[in-house]
């Protein structure tokens, strides 16, 4: 399955919508309610290093770790031009495979990074942030609800710039288990010459309940779930949970 290839270069124009700042002040919001004070920090599944750059902009020394090469060009390019205290670190590694030099005080994964991951992943996922997070430090996620990606079976979207067409379609498995996106991205090479690319991607369905079980049997404890960027726990009908835990 091929994911984040097409999109990776207009991925940052066709998300222009998602707040980083708000992740952020939200981050940071958690980091209090637990009284930590992070200093190096994983950014898990960091994509095109938005989130990283606005976390390490605010003081944060930042390792950002994504399982696509062609988003973490992205990155690295507008790490350049970045003004921070101190530049990301960019490695490129898949969450199973994540592989640190040392631990870290925090780590976040945003945007249903975690949604990738099927449910058997979810334990060996964990066990490799246990071991690199340290005693003491925070995890914090989000996903995607099971209701809302039910609610999203056979549809189809578009977004589009004035260089770039982006169709996506969606359709539940046949088990019920995950959502496919098969989308075709039209970008423009010159004025009357548009290239098609084509990519599937695929998302989970993970209930808080089994998200919580795998957390606490990989040594993570004090876990607590928000609503969508509040303060308050989540209600019935939510479309996006965080979840926050203490590596033990």
């Amino acid at each position: 399955m091929s994911a984040y290839l097409s999109l990776a270069p207009w991925y940052d124009d066709l998300t222009r919508d998602v707040s980083y700042g708000e992740f952020a002040d939200f981050y940071e919001l958690i980091f209090r309610k637990y009284g930590v004070s992070p200093s190096l920090c994983l950014d898990l599944a960091c994509g095109t290093g938005t989130l990283t750059l606005e976390l390490a902009r605010r003081g944060y020394e930042m390792i950002g770790v994504d399982g696509s090469e062609d988003m973490l060009s992205v990155a690295q390019e507008k790490a350049l031009d970045a003004r921070v205290p101190v530049r990301p670190i960019f490695l490129h590694q898949t969450m199973e495979g994540l592989d640190l030099y040392g631990t870290v005080s925090a780590a976040v994964c945003s945007l249903d990074g975690i949604n990738y991951l099927p449910p058997d992943a979810l334990g060996p996922v964990f066990e490799r942030l246990r071991l690199f997070v340290e005693p003491g430090g925070l995890f914090i996620f989000d996903v995607n609800t099971p209701e809302k990606l039910k609610g999203l079976d056979d549809q189809m979207f578009c977004d589009e710039t004035d260089d770039v067409f982006c169709v996506w379609r969606t359709e539940l498995t046949e088990d019920g288990d995950a959502l496919h996106y098969g989308l075709d991205i039209f970008s423009r090479l010159a004025d009357d010459v548009w290239e098609r690319g084509e990519e599937e991607h695929l998302e989970y369905l993970h209930r808080v309940d089994t998200l919580t079980r795998e957390l606490e049997a990989h040594g993570f404890g004090e876990i607590r779930t928000f609503a969508e960027l509040r303060d308050r726990p989540p209600g019935e009908n939510e479309r996006r949970i965080f979840i926050a835990a203490r590596r033990l």
